[in-house]
């Protein structure tokens, strides 16, 4: 059994987000398996994976010296090798990765070792930026489905993962844009979806939901970048960061995304994959652009820039493809 006292910077944290960041080396479904057999508590209860944490709470966790030393040896099997992925910014404290689609951030439910951060990992061992036997693991400040491409941000050093969760966090100084193909042509060319969302977790799934009956505010901005027969790309800007949010919301207003099999249009999507080669099973989405405002302290050699994910070979070709057919009409 391990006990954890909660720090300042995480006052506020739901327990499955802590208790994942404090066995970060554990699968997802050795986690929630851990909370199924009520192994964790806090303050002395058992509590639900949603539960907010505050300073000073203790967290309980019922796991074997044995286990713990299995995750911290696993910690060690990363082989220092360069990034296989485009580095699109780094410093001291920072690195922002062009994440291919079909690529993991973090380990699924099925423990999945092959994922980007395991690549980051190797790439600084590489480096000797890092040193698998620290405590202080590299880390994303945020995340992208297995099938989103674009921009991943990964703080270096402690000080970078919690500047850049912060500003994740407040959304104030910087803007996520994405870029999306979808079905039809948005009316208005410029809008805003205001739609609560709501996940079910034993679904997986996630649907505009009242806030009274539990749905959380969700706020996306879009504008029409450029527009096909019978399709447009677009330009999403997120104000919130619910999970699914985009592929939600888009669908919401009819226009969902390309290749989305959870979301989209199914029969469409099998279409698209006849005419243009688009698999019917990846949705046609990248974090496209992180804007950086008035950062300070370690983020401030980021001040004003933008930094750019490029669309992979696949995207261009649909994209040429579609504005082929435009002209011939």
């Amino acid at each position: 059994m391990v006990e954890v006292k909660v720090p300042y910077n995480s006052d506020g944290v739901k327990l499955l987000k802590f208790v994942k960041s404090f066995l970060k080396e554990a699968p997802l479904s050795y986690i929630y398996k851990a909370f199924r057999k009520k192994d964790i508590k806090v303050n002395g209860h058992w509590e639900k994976e949603d539960f907010i944490l505050h300073t000073n709470d203790l967290v309980r966790i019922y796991i074997t010296d044995q286990q713990l030393e299995e995750f911290r040896l696993k910690r060690t099997t990363i082989i220092p090798s360069p990034l296989p992925y485009a580095i699109v910014y780094e410093d001291n404290n920072i690195l922002v990765v062009d994440k291919p689609a079909g690529v993991l951030v973090m380990e699924d439910e099925e423990g999945n070792p092959n994922t980007l951060t395991r690549e980051v990992r190797s790439y600084l061992s590489y480096k000797g930026e890092y040193d698998t036997s620290s405590l202080f693991q590299p880390s994303p400040a945020h995340r992208l489905d297995r099938n989103t491409a674009g921009l991943v941000c990964y703080g270096k050093t402690d000080a970078g993962l919690k500047a850049l969760t912060s500003l994740f966090k407040e959304r104030k100084e910087i803007e996520k844009h994405y870029y999306a193909l979808v079905k039809g042509v948005a009316n208005p060319l410029i809008g805003e979806i205001r739609a609560p969302l709501k996940k079910d977790e034993k679904r997986k799934f996630v649907e505009v939901t009242p806030i009274q009956k539990g749905g959380q505010e969700a706020i996306t901005e879009y504008r029409t970048i450029e527009k096909f027969s019978g399709f447009s790309l677009i330009d999403c800007l997120l104000r919130t960061g619910r999970t699914h949010q985009l592929r939600v919301h888009l669908s919401y207003i009819h226009h969902p995304i390309i290749g989305d099999a959870k979301y989209g249009d199914y029969a469409l999507n099998r279409e698209v994959e006849r005419l243009y080669h688009w698999p019917s099973s990846r949705q046609f989405l990248r974090a496209r652009s992180l804007v950086f405002k008035n950062v300070d302290g370690v983020l401030s050699p980021l001040k004003g820039k933008t930094l750019f994910s490029r669309f992979s070979e696949e995207e261009e070709k649909v994209l040429f493809l579609l504005r082929s057919q435009k002209e011939e009409e």
